[in-house]
């Protein structure tokens, strides 16, 4: 039951980190190639939330494959 559970939040997790990256990636290139935006004040601000939760969604996989992998089988 519980590797059943943490299939389902792995690919909970996993299901939305893409998500969340293709539609950064995604303003990220309509920042890029649109005329109005200045370039480096959108790359400014997009950068840290990019890199949090990147940094966020790793650590909670990461976090539920070392307490997986601590069970006795």
């Amino acid at each position: 039951m519980k590797s059943k559970l943490t299939f389902i939040v792995t690919l909970m997790v996993s299901c939305t980190l893409c998500v969340v990256i293709l539609a950064m990636v995604a303003n990220m290139m309509h920042g890029l190639f649109d005329p109005n935006v200045n370039q480096e004040e959108i790359f400014k601000l997009i950068s840290p939330a990019f890199q949090t939760i990147v940094g966020g969604f790793i650590g909670l996989l990461a976090g539920v494959k070392l307490t997986n992998d601590d069970e006795p089988k």
